[in-house]
């Protein structure tokens, strides 16, 4: 069973065709809970995302702020397991047909194991995985099995990554470059970082035919339409989950996530 590396590179490349920078969400599984993750998902992908990030909620989740270390606790505490993970991942793909990708840390794969891990998410339909702490050059094991079942292997750059590392890591990824936007964790933020065009700008500069998507702290329609004018993809993560906990409850907060995504579909359309 191949994995859905393909989908996810022509569902860029469409969006580039549009003259426009693509969605991508993230949610993290079994946040509130296995069932209610896999609704607020299934509505971010029918609200207008065009890709979405599953998170693999871990207790130390060193890059992600408080909105989503509250979201990753909350699923934890439900007993959220691996084998959920990849239910959410098959079902938000088999109803939408949009490429699902998992992020995650390199730990609990590692455990796991990284040839487990693969074939399943492959058989999952997954695109592929965004692993934000595993150096690009203790990365060849995973990339080995990721390429064997069609899995994207996407790395994180930030605004500290010297030009050298930026040209390894574009030469190792497949799928997309996640340009996380600033220098600290994540979260909706008032205004979007100025590093985050420098950053683009540099990653492109290394030859690279990857999109260069930009995460951390995009939260509304403008920011999208501002981002969207230099990034490939706009990258957005704690407005979701920040939607799902100001809801009174899981249905109003499955509705509060679609109408989000259909704002912020909206913004990175404004370049079109």
């Amino acid at each position: 069973m191949s994995g859905n590396l393909q989908l996810l590179s022509d569902t860029l490349a469409a969006a580039k065709s549009e003259g426009r920078s693509a969605l991508i969400a993230y949610l993290p599984a079994g946040f509130p809970t296995v069932d209610g993750g896999i609704e607020a998902i299934k509505a971010v992908l029918d609200g207008g995302a065009d890709v979405v990030e599953v998170g693999l909620p871990h207790s130390d989740p060193v890059l992600d702020g408080p909105v989503i270390q509250t979201a990753d606790d909350i699923a934890l505490r439900g007993g959220v397991k691996i084998a959920d993970v990849m239910r959410t991942v098959r079902e938000a793909h088999e109803a939408t047909g949009k490429p699902v990708l998992v992020m995650t840390y390199w730990n609990p794969i590692d455990r796991y194991g990284v040839e487990r891990f693969t074939a399943e998410l492959a058989e999952a339909g997954g695109a592929g995985c965004i692993l934000p702490d595993l150096p690009v050059q203790e990365s060849a094991l995973w990339r080995e099995h990721a390429e064997k079942h069609g899995l994207a292997t996407v790395f994180v750059v930030a605004p500290s990554s010297k030009d050298e590392r930026l040209a390894q890591i574009t030469a190792a990824g497949s799928g997309f470059v996640y340009a996380a936007s600033l220098m600290g964790v994540t979260g909706t933020r008032a205004t979007v970082s100025s590093q985050a065009q420098d950053l683009v700008e540099r990653t492109r500069a290394t030859g690279t035919d990857l999109p260069v998507c930009v995460g951390l702290g995009v939260s509304n329609a403008t920011q999208a339409a501002e981002v969207a004018g230099f990034a490939d993809g706009v990258i957005v993560g704690s407005a979701f989950v920040k939607a799902m906990l100001d809801a009174p409850d899981d249905a109003a907060g499955v509705e509060a996530v679609r109408a989000l995504a259909g704002d912020l579909a909206q913004g990175v359309r404004r370049q079109a």
